[in-house]
């Protein structure tokens, strides 16, 4: 497991798999869209963190948190810990491991390894820088925010490498059905932005 992280500490040095390694789980009706003619004022910042955790059993796992029921873009959806830039933040490091520490409780155990390749969000308008760290602590106590998360989920880092957790089917959004691959996690449909980037991390681990 050390050699593992380490060696992907070493490779997220290297070039990312990038957009195509992406749209291997974007939504079929997905566009491309280049993000160098995006503008400032076209795209709200943000980032998210995609955290490696050992359990009890010294096994890797993802958190991921399943959003509460609210009027906007996401809701209800599984995604990483994260959210929006905000005017304190240091950077957008610092809002990754912030919205990590407001939405499951983690932040000092946290250590940075690198990121993946940005995606921007047409329905919502954020563009995403994904953080990639490690929880130093085995079996880390999570504490999902009251009013922002429903549950916290578990990825285990072995179902993300096989291929039958990916399902090619269809999901629901207010009524309008979408037809998107989707990977099945404790019965949940993780697809679109936090599908996208899962695919990205598959394909470097692919690599190790």
């Amino acid at each position: 497991m050390e050699l593992l992280l380490n060696n992907l500490k070493i490779e997220l040095q290297n070039p990312l798999p990038g957009v195509d390694a992406q749209y291997v789980m974007a939504p079929v009706s997905r566009p491309r869209i280049d993000l160098s003619s995006l503008e400032i004022g076209q795209y709200r910042q943000s980032a998210v963190l995609i955290l490696f955790c050992i359990d009890d059993k010294n096994n890797l796992f993802i958190p991921l948190i399943e959003r509460v029921p609210y009027i906007g873009a996401h809701s209800a959806q599984i995604s990483f810990p994260g959210g929006k830039y905000e005017e304190g933040d240091i950077d957008l490091q610092t809002t990754a491991i912030r919205e990590c520490f407001e939405e499951i409780g983690l932040r000092d155990e946290i250590e940075i390894m690198g990121k993946l390749t940005p995606l921007y969000i047409p329905v919502s308008g954020f563009l995403v820088e994904p953080y990639i760290g490690f929880c130093k602590i085995v079996d880390p106590p999570m504490l999902p925010h009251e009013r922002e998360v429903k549950n916290i989920l578990q990825l285990p880092l072995n179902k993300l490498l096989d291929e039958t957790l990916i399902v090619q089917g269809t999901v629901e959004v207010d009524g309008t059905k979408i037809k998107t691959p989707y990977f099945l996690v404790e019965g949940h449909k993780v697809w679109g932005a936090t599908a996208m980037i899962l695919s990205e991390l598959k394909s470097i681990l692919a690599r190790l």
